[in-house]
């Protein structure tokens, strides 16, 4: 599917145009549900959706294969991402038909209005059913940032800059957007207390990051080169990947992540697809000179990374009680990041892990140099030595009970402009305990 400037870019649906962030350059997916209708496929196309399956039974994809109109029929996006680029090119090269401005086909269709949704009116969920999810550490500003509050004369470790860095999460406690997620227990033990304690989290954090979908896996045995890994990225949607910041300092030693990790991982509805990021892809990282070579495994002249920016904002409950609006904490951009997506990927499988369509794996947190584009509480604050104020006139050194915290994304357009990647949504209740 051609990404160039030539694309038409608005279409006769209204307010669809470019500078809505969700015109024809982009047409991002999710899983929704409506009232009338059970949990399905949408597109988005300015202030609507377009129900896939609906349009399916209409008629106006009977050009695709057999299988493809099957997968977009499905109430989640595994059996699309199972097919693989040559399908996901033809999808969206047929919607980008079907919304364009020469296109009567859906336009002059009897039941367009029952097809087309309003926004407002979807309810977003997790788009596949992830079978698998694993959280990298990707950053090299955030891993030195961490390092150097627990390690300060050796805040890197010697295989940071070796080896893409990850844990296997927890796929069961992915919810979608908007989902409220009740603050953990788990044991925790301050540096001048003798013995640990178990009780509700005191250090609740959130994690800006950028997830990535995955389509055809391969056997277990096999690999995937960096090149192969590139092709079977779909797309990309915010992620908050919840951290319990107390309870992770005592348990991380000796294998990693555990609880504080795998009470809520939160994701975006909207899934921007690769074919729409063409306007965004950047060659990958540059080394510096004194920085190791990739292995030859992890190295692709074709890589590329990716121009994203993306902010965390904060609403406390007293700020919505006074009808304040969220404060922005931290803006920051994905080019910062040291691992590219398809490294990642290929780093996944090296060993003969089998992926899956619908696997997700996310990029950890987005830092960047400075500190407002610091991507947790736990490096904006400095782990809470240095406190930040709210609108509200109270402090944050970490997060609090009925904290919102809001993810927002935008990338460049292949055509000008910019793309809208929606927003990630979650809300704290207080612990059970």
């Amino acid at each position: 599917m051609s990404t160039d400037a030539s694309l038409p870019r608005s279409s006769w649906v209204p307010t669809s145009g470019a500078e809505s962030g969700f015109g024809l350059d982009h047409l991002p997916i999710a899983s929704f549900s409506a009232e009338g209708r059970g949990r399905r496929l949408g597109i988005r196309i300015g202030a609507h959706v377009l129900d896939l399956a609906r349009a399916t039974e209409a008629g106006l994809f009977d050009g695709l294969s057999v299988q493809e109109r099957e997968a977009l029929r499905k109430p989640e996006m595994n059996a699309l991402l199972a097919l693989g680029a040559p399908s996901w090119a033809r999808v969206w090269s047929r919607l980008r038909e079907l919304l364009g401005p020469d296109c009567p086909a859906l336009r002059d269709h009897a039941d367009c209005k029952s097809m087309l949704v309003p926004e407002w009116g979807v309810s977003l969920r997790v788009p596949a059913h992830i079978g698998d999810y694993t959280d990298f550490y990707a950053s090299i500003h955030h891993a030195t940032n961490v390092g150097s509050m627990f390690r300060p004369d050796n805040p890197l470790l010697p295989n940071w800059k070796h080896v893409p860095i990850g844990y296997h999460g927890r796929a069961s406690t992915i919810v979608a957007t908007g989902t409220a997620v009740r603050r953990p227990s788990g044991q925790r033990k301050p540096p001048e207390a003798a013995e640990p304690t178990f009780g509700p989290s005191q250090s609740m954090d959130h994690e800006l990051e950028m997830g990535f979908l995955v389509g055809p896996g391969n056997p277990m045995g096999q690999s995937l080169s960096v090149e192969e890994a590139s092709q079977r990225i779909f797309g990309v949607l915010l992620v908050n990947d919840w951290s319990a910041r107390d309870v992770q300092a005592w348990e991380y030693q000796p294998l990693g992540p555990f609880l504080a990790k795998n009470f809520a991982t939160t994701v975006a509805g909207w899934v921007t697809p690769m074919l729409s990021l063409g306007g965004a892809k950047r060659p990958g990282p540059i080394r510096r000179a004194d920085d190791p070579a990739p292995l030859p495994y992890l190295r692709w002249p074709g890589d590329w990374g990716l121009d994203l920016d993306v902010e965390v904002w904060i609403q406390s409950a007293v700020m919505r009680e006074r009808g304040l609006e969220p404060m922005r904490l931290s803006a920051g951009n994905y080019t910062d990041m040291f691992w590219t997506p398809s490294q990642m990927l290929a780093h996944h499988a090296s060993g003969g892990c089998a992926m899956q369509p619908g696997d997700l794996f996310a990029s950890g947190t987005i830092s960047g140099p400075t500190k407002e584009s610091r991507g947790c509480m736990l490096e904006r604050t400095w782990r809470g030595t240095e406190p930040i104020a709210l609108p509200d006139g109270t402090e944050r050194k970490f997060l609090q009970d009925g904290d919102e915290i809001i993810l927002r994304g935008s990338a460049p357009s292949s055509g000008g402009g910019r793309l809208t990647l929606g927003e990630c949504r979650g809300r704290i209740e207080p612990s059970q305990h």
